[in-house]
């Protein structure tokens, strides 16, 4: 009887898609999952929400909701993370406000930059305690992270504690009908094969091919190319960083182009205040995305949770595939986020890379990609290394390796003097003291 726990339960829409596309795999049989939560209101309502699910598949599944952590872990064979500490008010608010004050500007800040950097170490700490009680009540568990900042979180664990952990996203899966969607090209997806490997929202699409193994590079670089010159006319302006990227370096990058923009120097810069209008970047998007979604719960919370004909339909997410993989010995693929220990020589062994998995009943097994492209492994370096060093940071907690963290951001440094990046992250961490250990 497989036990799937999951941490942040309070996620009810993210919950229902990776727990619904749970229910509906019969294979996973005698099904049991725990939810867990600190707010007793947002777990409560996942609960009723997965029981109308599970009424309605016709499983016999047991469900049952602990605000006690360990009470939660107890026996689990899967642990899927979802928790973002701080949340909206005042976390993701402050991640954004204070930043701007020194002319740094972001659009979602929740991976890299000073938004991701700070994200990790105020979650961080919180998975060191998920950890240590995952070790006491369920030792060979399997940790899922979803949680950003992907790469820093992953990575930590990964590094310096003894749980399993595989990082989750889905950017890979939705990387190329996304990209042919806005081209026109949809007709193409069916057929395609690719191949995938890099950073979490770094990664490269190394080789894109039709059924008859020719290379779609050249036709998708065309019209990218005219799009963006203003030749063509598609549903795109939402890509353009990547398109230009792809362009410039030779290579399409699997997550969007309002996270790329942040990700780099070269977009988002008070200096040239054009680009932003050139590349159609959405400063502050994330910020208006949290009121949206804080709106719209309140409209679907009764859909969601008291709708007892609540039905799902199976989403892209990899968790109930490696689920049903290792409890059937079904082998699947997917894009998992380890570390790399020489799966991509020309990266750090210790940086966390998204590459192609095997799952069996042995458990995630990494495979080898090779040296990526250089100009794809430099650009992928200048994030690994804000990453590395925010792990580092979390580790020491010490100021000097989080300043340093903050002066290797890409944007940051384009942007800002080193005294301006000490303030800020001085002004950031006050702002943050209830919500992270102490730095010295």
């Amino acid at each position: 009887m497989p036990k799937i726990t999951f941490m942040g339960a309070g996620s009810t829409i993210f919950a229902k898609s990776v727990l619904g596309d749970c229910i509906l795999t019969p294979e996973i049989e005698n099904l049991e999952i725990s939810l867990h939560d600190i707010d007793p209101v947002r777990l409560k309502d996942s609960k009723m929400m997965l029981d109308n699910l599970a009424a309605n598949s016709k499983r016999k599944i047991k469900i049952a909701a602990h605000l006690d952590r360990k009470e939660a872990l107890k026996g689990a064979k899967y642990v899927v993370n979802a928790v973002q500490v701080g949340g909206y008010d005042p976390c993701t608010i402050t991640d954004f406000e204070i930043p701007k004050k020194y002319g740094l500007r972001q659009t979602i800040a929740d991976t890299l930059g000073i938004g991701g950097i700070f994200r990790a170490l105020r979650t961080i700490p919180v998975l060191e305690g998920f950890a240590k009680d995952i070790e006491k009540m369920c030792p060979d568990a399997l940790f899922i992270n979803y949680s950003n900042p992907m790469a820093m979180l992953t990575g930590y664990l990964q590094t310096f504690t003894d749980i399993q952990t595989v990082g989750l996203c889905h950017s890979v899966q939705v990387c190329i009908p996304q990209l042919f969607k806005a081209l026109d090209m949809e007709e193409l997806v069916p057929e395609t094969k690719w191949d995938i490997a890099g950073i979490n929202h770094q990664a490269w699409l190394l080789k894109v091919e039709d059924g008859k193994g020719n290379d779609l590079y050249p036709e998708i670089k065309r019209r990218a190319a005219d799009f963006l010159a203003g030749k063509t006319s598609y549903d795109a302006d939402w890509d353009r960083v990547r398109y230009e990227m792809m362009l410039r370096f030779g290579y399409y990058i699997t997550e969007s182009s309002e996270h790329s923009a942040e990700y780099t120097p070269w977009f988002i810069k008070e200096k040239y205040p054009e680009l932003i209008e050139r590349y159609k970047i959405p400063l502050d998007e994330y910020p208006r995305r949290c009121i949206k979604q804080i709106e719209d719960w309140k409209k679907m919370r009764g859909e969601l949770v008291n709708n007892e004909k609540l039905e799902h339909e199976k989403s892209r997410e990899f968790a109930s595939f490696i689920i049903n993989a290792m409890e059937n010995d079904v082998p699947y693929r997917i894009h998992g986020n380890v570390l790399n220990h020489g799966i991509i020589p020309n990266l750090p062994p210790n940086a966390c890379v998204e590459v192609p998995c095997l799952v069996d009943r042995a458990g995630i097994h990494p495979c080898y990609v090779g040296n990526l492209p250089e100009q794809c492994a430099a650009i992928n370096r200048t994030n690994i290394n804000v990453q590395l060093l925010t792990i580092q940071a979390a580790k020491s907690r010490r100021k000097e390796d989080l300043y340093m963290a903050a002066m290797m951001d890409p944007h940051t440094a384009a942007e800002l003097s080193m005294d301006e990046i000490r303030c800020m992250c001085d002004e950031m961490l006050t702002a943050h003291r209830d919500w992270m250990p102490e730095y010295t």
